[in-house]
C-alpha cells in the first residue's frame, strides 16, 4: 500500500537536501543528483517498505543502489550514447560506499551518550592516545579505557539496529 502524499512530502523535505549532497559528492552533476533523489523518494512512495532501522540510512542505501544501477545501464550502451560518466567508475562506487559509511557512522555516534561519543571521537577520529584523551577530557585514563570499551559495544548495537551489515 503506497504511503500518504503528506508523508512522502515530509520525507522529501526532511531528507532531500542530505540525499542531494550525498549524490553530488559522488557525481558532481546537479541534474543527476536531483534525478536520483526523486527516484529514491519515488521508490519509497511506491513500495512503502517495512523499514526496521533508520529511515535515513534506508534512503541513502536506496540512492546508492540507484546510482549503481544507472552506472550499469550506462555501461550497456555504446560509448557515444552515455551522457553521464564518472571519471573512474570503480573509484566512484568506492567513494559512494565511503560516504554512506560516514553518514551512517555519524548518525550512530549521535545516538551514543555524550561521554561515550567524546571518548570514541578522541581515540578514533582525533587519534589521541589514552593518556592524551584523558588529559583532553579531564578524566582518568582508566575511565577512558572503560568508556571506550562500553562505547564500542553500544555502537555495535546501534549499528545493528540501523541495519548496517558488517
Amino acid at each position: 500500500m503506497p504511503l500518504d502524499e503528506d508523508v512522502v512530502a515530509a520525507i522529501y523535505r526532511d531528507h532531500g537536501p542530505a540525499l542531494r549532497r550525498f549524490v553530488l559528492s559522488a557525481s558532481r552533476d546537479p541534474q543527476f543528483a536531483e534525478d536520483v533523489v526523486q527516484e529514491t523518494v519515488l521508490r519509497v512512495w511506491q513500495q512503502a517498505p517495512e523499514i526496521t532501522g533508520s529511515l535515513r540510512s534506508y534512503l541513502f542505501r536506496t540512492a546508492r543502489n540507484i546510482m549503481i544501477d544507472n552506472y550499469r545501464k550506462a555501461q550497456r550502451r555504446p560509448a557515444e550514447a552515455t551522457e553521464r560518466e564518472f571519471a573512474d567508475p570503480a573509484e566512484a562506487v568506492e567513494r559512494v560506499d565511503e560516504l554512506l559509511n560516514r553518514v551512517l557512522m555519524e548518525e550512530a555516534l549521535l545516538r551514543l551518550s555524550s561521554e561515550h561519543r567524546d571518548v570514541l571521537v578522541a581515540l578514533h577520529y582525533r587519534r589521541f592516545t589514552v593518556n592524551e584523551a584523558a588529559v583532553q577530557l579531564n578524566i582518568p585514563s582508566g575511565t577512558v579505557k572503560s568508556r571506550a570499551y562500553y562505547a564500542v559495544r553500544a555502537l555495535r548495537t546501534i549499528l545493528d539496529e540501523m541495519g548496517v551489515e558488517r
